[in-house]
């Protein structure tokens, strides 16, 4: 291919690919970059990803084809594709489904015992490079013939996890039990009065986890924008499967969300839907729970007493609400359970562990994904500005500051006394706005709502309180509420328009994304939603935003930078 000067890609051979921003060309590049490759910085004028293996995978999980990546890649590059990237990407994209798990009588006639699954590679020279692996080998049972092992039921989460690890994503082509039939249909009318129907892309994402019922659905994640209704995904996917459900949310309050939601929207009776939480022990047809409750013990060296909870019914469906959160014991306990339908739900893949391969082979891969600008424009979030305010450390922290550790001169930096005159000078601006301030550090947090004599919420405030607080704030009784991190998920919130972050959790993308999202619902008037984020010049809590800002990259975001002399009253 001829130089191409006008294009903003340059695709290099360490598997990094170029972005020129200001290029007229960045938007289209950058949604087909969406697609295969992952963001990993943002600078004003060149943007950088990466192709990797998980990436090419999610790609090839969601029917993307070699030529069509390839395509996109000589569509926006200035330069050839070097020669070893497209080899590399039509060797990845092949390894998935190159392994395929399934019960043995799909397969052919064979000896595995009756309760177990089988392995299968068409290449022999594959299957003996499995078998022969030292991670691998253990969780294996009998070899039936060149292509062909037995692996017992129980483990069939494990070797999904196993294999990822050497290179080899498993399609696990073994279906799913049904569970336990649940009579469950959409209200026309909602309860509260409202025309209800799933939106064109909830429709289709229901349609694309569950196809119909086929053994290549059933499993996955959907990925769409806080207040873009992936509850409402949720209750489509039920309408299909028709089961017992057992869902996992973040938080009481989401929890009682989720139940809400279902008594506004479904036919579901109100004594066959179950609240399993702190305050309540309710198991019902359709039961709700917290990672919370089922990651509680009394002390380490003791059992969790409630992971129990996933066998209790004849559950056809698990939906992991923000699946990004996923604690390490219910990974456990989701290896344990692959013969259940599995649905995560998140507004990003990105898992500050490092554990997206664990999501992908556990609860699946990625299935469904909307840009969130595409929603946008369609009007069915709301149009966001984003601005980050630059504040300059005073001069009487700048030796503490100096001579802290790392973690402590991110702590002083995100409690930067400077950063609240701003605060209330964004608050002036936005008079009459629905208004979040939103931050880490509880002192800071009591000090700022004490000063503005707004209501604060956090950790510690209880579950009733917090429920009253937010339904006060939805009605427009209160205006500003100052909350903590217990804000930043699952929390409905239709009509806040303005959130001013003061401080974050180091360089959270999945918390940015969270922040942003409560600000997102469409606004009745069709006013802009603003994001502020307030942070320190030159300091920790600046290079953590930078990467945290690479999330509002990944969606299509342009951020503003301004500095604190441009709010000085």
């Amino acid at each position: 291919m001829p130089y191409n000067p006008q294009n903003p890609l340059i695709v290099q051979s360490d598997r990094t690919v170029l972005l020129e921003v200001d290029s007229p060309l960045y938007e289209g590049a950058r949604d087909a970059l969406a697609t295969f490759a992952e963001l990993e910085k943002s600078p004003e004028h060149i943007h950088t990803y990466r192709i990797t293996p998980l990436s090419l995978w999610n790609a090839a999980a969601a029917g993307m084809e070699v030529g069509e990546i390839l395509a996109a890649l000589d569509e926006y590059t200035k330069y050839d594709v070097p020669q070893n990237i497209t080899a590399e990407i039509t060797d990845y994209v092949s390894r998935y489904g190159r392994v395929k798990l399934m019960k043995g009588v799909d397969l052919k006639p064979c000896s595995a015992d009756d309760n177990d699954l089988v392995l299968y590679a068409e290449d022999p020279v594959l299957m003996a490079e499995i078998t022969h692996n030292e991670s691998v080998k253990n969780l294996l049972g009998k070899l039936i013939d060149p292509q062909t092992i037995a692996v017992p039921y129980q483990l069939r989460g494990h070797i999904k996890q196993a294999l990822i690890k050497i290179g080899f994503p498993v399609e696990d082509l073994a279906g799913y039990v049904s569970g336990s039939h649940l009579e469950i249909a959409h209200r026309p009318v909602t309860l509260s009065g409202s025309p209800f129907d799933l939106r064109d892309y909830q429709r289709d994402a229901a349609d694309v986890f569950h196809l119909g019922g086929d053994v290549r659905g059933g499993s996955g994640v959907i990925v769409l924008p806080c207040g873009a209704g992936k509850t409402i995904v949720g209750l489509g996917i039920l309408f299909e499967t028709q089961c017992h459900t057992l869902i996992l949310s973040t938080n009481t309050i989401a929890v009682r969300q989720w139940i809400d939601e279902f008594l506004d929207k479904t036919t579901i009776a109100p004594e066959d839907i179950g609240e399993y939480t702190g305050d309540r022990k309710e198991i019902r047809p359709i039961t709700v729970t917290t990672y919370q409750i089922l990651t509680y013990r009394k002390r380490k060296s003791e059992d969790f007493v409630h992971l129990g909870l996933f066998s209790e019914m004849d559950w056809g469906l698990i939906i992991y609400d923000e699946v990004h959160l996923l604690p390490a014991p219910v990974f456990r306990m989701t290896a344990e359970i692959q013969g259940k339908r599995r649905l995560g739900l998140t507004a990003t893949l990105v898992r500050e562990d490092g554990r997206e391969d664990d999501v992908f082979s556990l609860i699946g891969p990625k299935k469904y994904d909307v840009p969130w600008r595409e929603l946008e424009a369609q009007g069915w979030i709301a149009t966001a500005e984003c601005t980050e305010i630059r504040v300059d450390l005073p001069e009487h922290l700048r030796m503490s500051y100096a001579v802290a550790s790392a973690r402590q001169k991110f702590r002083i930096a995100s409690e930067n006394p400077d950063k609240f005159p701003i605060v209330c000078e964004l608050i002036k601006r936005h008079e009459g706005d629905q208004i979040l301030v939103i931050g880490q550090y509880i002192e800071q947090l009591k000090g700022i709502a004490t000063s503005l004599n707004a209501p604060l919420i956090m950790g510690q405030t209880p579950n009733l309180e917090r429920g009253k607080l937010y339904e006060q704030f939805r009605q427009g009784n209160i205006k500003l509420l100052v909350v903590s991190k217990v804000a930043n998920f699952a929390i409905d919130l239709p009509d806040a328009n303005v959130a001013i972050q003061i401080s974050g959790t180091f360089g959270s993308r999945q918390e940015e994304a969270q922040r942003l999202g409560r600000i997102l619902r469409p606004k009745t008037d069709g006013s802009l939603a603003h994001f502020y984020s307030i942070v320190t010049r030159d300091s920790r809590d600046q290079e953590f935003a930078i990467n945290r800002q690479l999330f509002l990259t990944e969606q299509g975001y342009r951020y503003t930078i301004r500095y604190d002399h441009e709010y000085t009253p």
